[in-house]
């Protein structure tokens, strides 16, 4: 039988959560209202005179090919770190769930990029897949790969892609790991004595009533991919060669600081806001029918 919890006072439950609303007050909806009226005003670099301009700042967005272009890099980056990373950290937790000796150091190593800030994570990999003194790129040049991530795009967006999946790798590790761990032993052995083998098992029994957890991480990857991954590029290739790297967030903060074109900026964080919240209600809408609870 549901139980509910009735309070005596009308007032209470909304005191109860005003210091929530009030976080999301200040951190979200006055930010999200000021840049919705920013990016419908044309202002100098300098902040002294402005004109309303209505949408015309979107209408140059939309008619900029570069601005377009970066759609595509964003889509594929999102779609490749959400998904690779989801993929990896999950085999990881199946391994970590398996290892009965030196298990905590195991999962204790899997945690630590997670410690790491962004900006140091790329540094890690600009260093590692430096052309001239790189570790990995030394190796990739002995099994006949040439590596120059400054001129190749393919090659950038595949640096930024495993800096980010790897800076992420770990938040994904421990939920995997505790859904996992939360699963009960009996239903396991109950389908090995049927004959079912690892594979099947898992497929058959772990990953269903995992799919709370990776409807959970499907929605912060993507986030994460669109909001969260800004000094990772800025880092790695400051979106290079070029602006083939140069993601949504990125191109942002570079037509806002750089190119000082404070409206049209404006107006990119505006249509960034509408695509992943786009993204999350249908997500929520149609692929959540499919999580089994």
């Amino acid at each position: 039988m549901e139980k509910r919890v009735l309070f005596r006072s009308g007032w209470l439950p909304w005191l109860l959560i005003a210091p929530q609303m009030a976080v999301i007050l200040v951190f979200f909806f006055w930010p999200a209202s000021q840049a919705i009226w920013q990016s419908m005003q044309q202002e100098d670099a300098f902040g002294t005179s402005t004109a309303f301009v209505g949408l015309e700042n979107f209408q140059t967005l939309f008619d900029d090919p570069a601005y377009i272009e970066s759609f595509k890099v964003t889509a594929l980056f999102s779609v490749l770190v959400a998904g690779s990373g989801i993929a990896l950290s999950l085999v990881l937790a199946i391994f970590a769930d398996r290892i009965l000796r030196g298990g905590l150091v195991y999962k204790t190593f899997l945690i630590i990029p997670y410690a790491v800030a962004p900006a140091i994570a790329g540094v890690l990999w600009v260093f590692m897949f430096s052309p001239s003194i790189g570790v990995v790129s030394y190796f990739l040049r002995y099994i006949g790969i040439d590596w120059n991530h400054l001129l190749n795009s393919n090659q950038a967006l595949t640096l930024i892609v495993v800096a980010a999946v790897w800076k992420q790798i770990s938040y994904n590790f421990l939920f995997f790991l505790a859904g996992l761990q939360s699963i009960p032993k009996a239903l396991i052995e109950a389908a090995a004595i049927d004959g079912a083998g690892p594979l099947r098992r898992f497929f058959t029994i772990q990953f269903p009533l995992l799919s709370p957890t990776t409807f959970f991480l499907l929605v912060i990857n993507i986030v994460y991919a669109f909001f969260d991954t800004f000094a990772i590029v800025h880092a790695t290739t400051e979106g290079g060669p070029g602006r083939d790297t140069a993601i949504l967030v990125y191109k942002v903060w570079h037509d806002g600081f750089k190119a000082l074109d404070l409206g049209g900026s404006a107006a990119q964080s505006v249509v960034l806001m509408v695509i992943v919240v786009a993204l999350t209600v249908i997500q929520f809408r149609y692929v959540e029918k499919k999580v089994q609870y």
